[in-house]
């Protein structure tokens, strides 16, 4: 089976405790094996370079997204943590460069995320429940604050209350300021591309895909590969995988996880240089 391939940047350990290990995980990398990927995946490469294993991460950043990733070394710990994050102890910040300039004042978002799993993207409900109109998404808050803007970008500090698939991006759109270079949520024309196009999530996705697939439906794929990517008329996979991978808008998103806050206990993990807008 072949993998979809990630960005090479490093994994790099921040701290690493007797029980708990933290992360600075890379945009690209996802964090534990998930459809196509194995090797190619944080647990996977901590095992491979560093030998650490078993981990239990405690919670989940998305592929695209980079910054702290907390792991514990044994169950034990990995409970303790998650009863934390169950009962709402923990809080969580994010950075995220989004388009234009944010308001000064705190910005609160309230409004459900409903993932369609079809589609791999969220949407937002904004309103209330009645006997004509049933809201289908879960109940979602996160709170922004602006750190600085150049007149085009600014940069913003995530507070997610609760923990919604995409919620910090979608919550972004509501705003007016979507991340900004966040394909899939800042114009329908970038979200058709995004779905169409020669994407590596557009490669896991379709994992399944079938071996009467043609190649020649799929030559504009191709287009970028190297001369030496061939294709087994006999493999499943390679008629839906792009050899390449990623185009240039999709080596990861401007989000980045910078700190958990939990009883008796903080981790953090430095700001990325897209963070500066000097």
């Amino acid at each position: 089976m072949h993998e979809p391939p990630v960005m090479a940047w490093d994994v790099e350990v921040l701290q690493n405790e007797p029980d708990v290990l933290t992360i600075c995980k890379p945009a690209s990398v996802p964090v534990h094996p998930c459809g196509q990927y194995r090797k190619n995946t944080v647990l996977g490469i901590l095992q491979a370079e560093y030998g650490l294993a078993p981990l239990y991460p405690i919670h989940r950043l998305d592929r695209l997204v980079s910054g702290l990733l907390i792991v514990a070394k044994n169950p034990a710990k990995a409970d303790i943590f998650r009863q934390h994050i169950e009962v709402g102890l923990v809080q969580k910040q994010y950075v995220a460069k989004v388009v234009g300039v944010f308001p000064d004042a705190e910005q609160v978002v309230d409004a459900n995320i409903d993932y369609n799993a079809r589609e791999g993207r969220s949407t937002a409900e904004v309103g209330i429940s009645n006997g004509d109109t049933t809201l289908k998404g879960k109940a979602a808050c996160t709170k922004f604050t602006r750190i600085s803007t150049n007149g085009i970008y600014s940069i913003v500090l995530c507070e997610p209350v609760t923990g919604r698939t995409h919620q910090i991006r979608v919550h972004l759109q509501c705003t007016g300021h979507p991340i900004a270079n966040d394909m899939l949520y800042l114009s329908d024309d970038v979200v058709s591309r995004s779905t169409l196009g020669t994407t590596a999530d557009r490669a896991a996705s379709l994992s399944g895909g079938s071996p009467e697939t043609s190649c020649e439906s799929h030559k504009e794929e191709y287009k970028y590969c190297s001369e030496d990517f061939s294709i087994d008329p006999m493999c499943t996979h390679c008629p839906n995988l792009a050899p390449n991978g990623y185009d240039g808008h999709e080596e990861g998103l401007w989000l980045h996880c910078v700190r958990y806050t939990g009883p008796e206990w903080v981790y953090e993990c430095p700001y990325p240089d897209w963070a500066s807008l000097t």
